[in-house]
């Protein structure tokens, strides 16, 4: 992107499937007006009830691959087996040109790439559970998955949590209301740092 875009920030948020991600994610958006969700694409199917250019942008595996060549995402990933997911540099800048910070919800490595791409303006954060049982009970309770699916969770999460000392800030989800806090307060200095020298005063 060109150089237009120098001050501009980007938030990135990374966790373990089932470890708060999205709740905290809600919690930010409604604090902080000027945040705007980048919708990602992906090559799956869509589950019942999600929204095409809301949830996610739902294209064929060939035209994923075709993106890729044309240089038209900032960072992708083949998640799953067959399973790709990305974001569009069209969506950063969109909301670049209106005035907002994106939010990513992407995994580690998109994360990581975002950073080394972006390092001055990027924010990264890792929404951790409290221990790989908690996270075995938490997806357990969401009644959504198969034994299988739930331990092919478990061995990513196990993989992604090998990431989080490479992120700015790491979110223990024990309690979700701490956890909230923390992300919060965490943002509030990234995106308003004038707001740390007024209370230095």
């Amino acid at each position: 992107m060109s150089r237009q875009y120098d001050d501009h920030k980007l938030i990135v948020i990374t966790a373990p499937s089932g470890a708060g991600k999205t709740s905290i994610t809600r919690h930010l958006m409604q604090t902080f007006p000027e945040l705007a969700f980048s919708v990602s694409a992906t090559t799956r199917a869509p589950r019942k009830n999600e929204t095409e250019g809301k949830d996610y942008y739902f294209i064929s595996r060939e035209q994923f691959e075709e993106k890729i060549k044309e240089n038209e995402f900032i960072e992708w990933e083949m998640v799953y087996e067959g399973l790709y997911y990305g974001t569009l540099h069209t969506e950063i800048k969109k909301m670049w040109d209106a005035g907002k910070t994106p939010i990513l919800d992407i995994d580690v490595k998109g994360a990581m790439n975002i950073k080394n791409l972006y390092p001055q303006q990027t924010l990264t954060l890792f929404i951790a559970p409290p221990s790989m049982e908690a996270l075995k009970e938490r997806l357990e309770k969401r009644g959504t998955d198969t034994a299988e699916s739930i331990q092919k969770r478990l061995d990513k999460a196990a993989f992604e949590l090998s990431f989080q000392d490479r992120f700015d800030q790491i979110i223990l989800n024990d309690r979700l209301e701490e956890a909230c806090q923390l992300a919060a307060n965490t943002l509030q200095l990234f995106l308003h740092p004038q707001s740390l020298d007024a209370l230095k005063k």
